[in-house]
């Protein structure tokens, strides 16, 4: 894997796991989503009769949410962040529109870092 702009060992470790959080935080945004207005809705509200065309949805989050942690804790692992920052950054994967909040936060954290 080639080095890009010619960063440290540690700085591109920290690149790397910020680009898989940014990745997932992404994903798991989108699945959130998905989960609070389209499975949920479809389940409980109305529509009673088609929520077996999205129980993948659910499935599909909580299959994919605990690599999002894993994700979350690993940047911030690596980032030096304080454990109320991880603690955060791993509960914007439950809220839908949180974890976009998230990986912008950590983007922002990053390009400031290597300025």
């Amino acid at each position: 894997m080639s080095n890009p702009g010619n960063l440290n060992p540690n700085m591109l470790a920290l690149q790397n796991s910020m680009n898989r959080f940014r990745i997932m935080a992404i994903w798991c945004g989108v699945m959130s989503l998905l989960l609070w207005f389209v499975n949920v809705p479809t389940h409980y509200l109305f529509l009673k009769s088609y929520h077996h065309y999205f129980t993948w949805i659910a499935l599909v989050h909580g299959f994919t949410y605990p690599i999002y942690v894993l994700a979350a804790f690993h940047y911030s692992l690596k980032a030096r962040k304080s454990f109320t920052s991880t603690i955060l950054f791993i509960l914007a994967g439950t809220l839908p529109i949180a974890s976009f909040f998230a990986e912008r936060k950590a983007q922002a954290d990053f390009r400031a870092i290597t300025k």
